[in-house]
């Protein structure tokens, strides 16, 4: 049964620092990369808080790490990241209550059980969920692996009931690896999930392989690879490079850690998407930044073992900051979900959604904005 958050609602009222950011205020960006045919102005629509906590069929909400429209319902599909050790590994139908006027809301519709390829819900620690779209022949989702344990990345498709379906092979050089010589880094491997107009599909890694280079620091950035898959047969096509940036914020406490990193993508046309980069620094909190970037001239690496170690000419994506969340007075939290989707007034909307990672000093933040224009082919 659908639920109104009505108590969050009031949570948000009581305890949420007044936003700089009134419900209206447009952001444009007219010529990303000096393409004016790549616009994109977005009008914010306001902000929707479910407090760390909420139980729903008796498992606990959070960990939204992604976010898809479904056209057939006008629901959302998001998917926790919760490692079968709150509940079963899931996703869930969200109904977002959103048009013209405002956001208003998000309900829960229903919680899918995520099935491994036995048939079975997952084992604790088996699988890490942090990314879902819905494709041609059924709902593609991927899981981070796990570095430590030796669990490789990987792309799935599931019927609407959670069911395993089949799976996209991985490219090379993808697997952990004992000596961390080649491979996924732990924590920071496959984050990001776009399915193209076309039906090809895109996965992103959070930030470099170890053979490619470093992770991001204050002064450099870090080379994530994008594979392209043909969503068709799951097999990879090409392998691109994106230039994460350096981490934006040092800590502002002795000893404390920060990082950056991409931590969702969306795809627009067939060759430009939107990316979150997604930095934390202890003490200071969250920056959110959302670029474009166009692969029309990006060079295919999947030959390339090691970008750390290449001679070969290598042109990367080519990005363009559109958005960032603090600088219009916003205070996001652990951004990881994007989606694209389509108000019950017609209105095009983007979603945003926040990975709560179960913490009681985090929250599941969802924004809004309202698409005033986009990139024309």
């Amino acid at each position: 049964m659908t639920k109104r958050f009505l108590a969050a609602a009031a949570f948000v009222l009581l305890s949420s620092t007044v936003s700089a950011t009134d419900i209206g205020a447009t952001f444009e960006t007219a010529c990303p990369f000096g393409d004016c045919a790549a616009g994109i102005s977005l009008s914010y629509l306001g902000e929707f808080v479910i407090p760390t906590g909420h139980m729903e069929n008796g498992v606990e909400f959070g960990g939204i790490s992604g976010l898809d429209f479904d056209t057939a319902t006008g629901h959302y599909l998001a998917i926790s990241d919760d490692r079968s050790e709150r509940g079963p590994a899931r996703f869930y139908e969200l109904n977002v209550d959103v048009d013209a006027c405002g956001l208003k809301g998000v309900s829960v519709v229903k919680q899918v059980t995520l099935k491994d390829k036995n048939g079975a819900p997952f084992a604790a620690r088996t699988v890490d969920p942090e990314s879902i779209r819905l494709g041609k022949d059924g709902i593609y989702w991927g899981s981070e692996g796990d570095g430590k344990a030796l669990l490789a990345p990987f792309v799935r498709v599931a019927s609407p009931d959670g069911a395993f379906v089949r799976e996209f092979k991985l490219p090379a050089g993808f697997a952990p690896t004992a000596d961390k010589s080649t491979g996924i880094r732990d924590n920071l491997a496959f984050e990001d999930l776009a399915v193209a107009p076309s039906g090809d599909v895109f996965v992103g890694v959070e930030a470099a392989l170890y053979q490619d280079g470093p992770n991001p620091s204050l002064t450099s950035g870090s080379l994530s690879r994008i594979v392209r898959y043909d969503g068709a047969t799951g097999e990879p096509k090409a392998e691109y490079v994106y230039p994460v940036s350096p981490i934006p914020q040092a800590t502002t406490k002795a000893d404390g850690g920060n990082d950056n990193g991409m931590s969702e993508m969306l795809a627009l046309d067939d060759h430009r998407l939107l990316a979150v980069e997604r930095s934390y620094a202890q003490g200071f909190g969250n920056s959110i930044k959302i670029m474009m970037m166009d692969l029309a001239d990006a060079t295919d690496v999947s030959a390339i073992a090691s970008l750390a170690k290449n001679d070969q000419r290598v042109v990367p994506a080519r990005k363009s900051q559109v958005l960032d969340l603090r600088a219009i007075g916003l205070v996001p939290d652990n951004i990881e979900a994007m989606s694209l989707g389509k108000a019950k007034d017609g209105t095009d909307v983007l979603i945003l959604g926040s990975d709560n990672n179960f913490s009681t000093s985090q929250k599941t933040q969802f924004y809004a904005f309202k698409v005033l224009r986009r990139p024309q082919q």
